[in-house]
């Protein structure tokens, strides 16, 4: 009897650790995976010196699929996902419901308030892969686009003009671009990765005020 329960327990140990190994390998050669992107996002062009910002930042979420070229170590990825930029400014606003332009009104009583656009996009890359058949290893480098379309954009700002803290949130796509396009690039060992975008088009429809494109930096996790 010890003999059989002997065997089954070290049946048992054997097939754990077929299947953990399955598991692994099952994971190393997936094609598909989240990236997710954490980083500073800025402005750059006419008008962006009259504005005071803070600590922007940026934020994209995107589900990718890897599409090996032949045998070699390059791919395509594609994918879709989320990207939500988020501009602070200090003792000032940016009123996004002006019928002329997009207008800067500045107040001591502003204590902060942010602007905050968030796309619906399609990133495309070429991409080269130290270790093609495990995308979760090696050194790894991409190039690419992509382009977004605008879901929202609003501004959120605190005053106390009345010596309470007062919240006001105004939504508008009016002054926006409904589309964007960005040049990306992506350089990084393993799982983790430096990246960049810099937009090819304008944030703001055409007005007297501002012609601004964005650019962000920052960490890329994830498989790629």
């Amino acid at each position: 009897m010890k003999k059989i329960i002997l065997a089954i327990g070290l049946l048992s140990i054997s097939c754990y650790s077929f299947s953990q190994d399955k598991l692994k390998r099952a994971v190393a050669h997936s094609k598909d995976y989240i990236v997710i992107q954490l980083g500073y996002a800025g402005m750059t062009g006419t008008g962006v010196s009259t504005l005071h910002m803070g600590l922007n930042r940026t934020v994209n979420v995107a589900l990718m699929y890897d599409i090996p070229l032949s045998a070699s170590k390059f791919s395509l990825g594609a994918g879709l996902g989320v990207g939500s930029d988020n501009y602070y400014f200090k003792k000032e606003r940016i009123d996004i419901t002006n019928t002329v332009a997009p207008a800067r009104q500045a107040s001591d009583n502003y204590k902060h308030s942010k602007l905050a656009n968030t796309y619906l996009e399609i990133p495309l890359e070429l991409r080269f892969h130290q270790f093609p058949d495990d995308l979760n290893k090696g050194f790894k480098v991409g190039i690419g686009v992509k382009a977004g379309y605008l879901l929202n954009a609003h501004t959120k700002t605190t005053s106390d003009a009345t010596g309470h803290n007062v919240t006001q949130t105004e939504s508008s796509k009016y002054w926006f671009n409904s589309y964007r396009l960005a040049g990306t690039a992506r350089i990084g060992y393993g799982n983790f990765a430096l990246f960049g975008t810099y937009s090819l088009s304008q944030i703001f429809k055409s007005n007297n005020t501002y012609a601004l494109k964005g650019y962000s930096v920052g960490l890329s996790f994830g498989g790629f």
